[in-house]
Parts: structure tokens; sequence; C-alpha cells
């Protein structure tokens, strides 16, 4: 069984994408900020990290970064939806900065299965 992290500041983002990945046979856990996923993510056996770029406090692109000094090798998506100005340049520096793959908000279910499938596979 593969365990996914998700970090979403969106409430109805982290239930959405938790459930999509829990029912397509996923072990699933949420956080609703950085700090916290960095938290879960130290407490091991996170196979894959989902994260959002724009949250408060501890950004997407913070949290990355942290999370890629615990573990090089960790399998990282970003997502965003470009924020209040629609920029699309924060996903371009996540996957600068160690993300195998990005996705762009809005992303279909069968999007989000197939590139949580292609980074795990990798």
């Amino acid at each position: 069984m593969r365990w996914l992290l998700v970090i979403d500041d969106d409430e109805d983002a982290r239930h959405v994408l938790g459930e999509s990945l829990r029912k397509a046979g996923y072990e699933t856990v949420v956080a609703a900020g950085g700090a916290e996923g960095v938290q879960l993510f130290q407490s091991g056996g996170v196979d894959l990290v989902i994260i959002d770029i724009w949250m408060p406090e501890k950004d997407g692109l913070e949290t990355l970064m942290e999370i890629r000094r615990i573990d090089r090798g960790s399998k990282i998506i970003a997502i965003s939806g470009g924020g209040r100005l629609g920029l699309t340049s924060p996903l371009s520096w996540a996957s600068q900065m160690g993300a195998k793959s990005i996705l762009t908000k809005p992303f279909s279910h069968e999007e989000l299965l197939a590139v949580v499938s292609d980074v795990l596979a990798r």
C-alpha cells in the first residue's frame, strides 16, 4: 500500500484530493499547511507528497525545500491554481526545486491519478 501526503490550506481541496486518492486505493493523510505537512512527512513512511504552492504562513515552495532537505529523493507533486494573480511561474520554480511533476488547478480526477501513478513508478 502506498502512502500519500496531501498538503493544502483549502479544506475543500484537501477533502476532495484525499477522498479521490483513497478511492483509488492509496492510504492518504492530509495536512492543512506546510508546518503540519513537514511534521507528518518526518514521521516516515510517505511515498509521495502533493503540495499546494499558494498557502499562508509556510508556502508550498518553502515546504517543498524543507522536505527535500529531509529526503533528497522524496517524490513531490506541486499543484496550484496560480493564486490571486493567476501566475504559473511558481510551478516552474517548484519543478526546478525538485518536484517530480506539476499540476495546474483545476485538474481532473483522471489527470491526478495518472500523474500520481507516473511519479510513483519512477
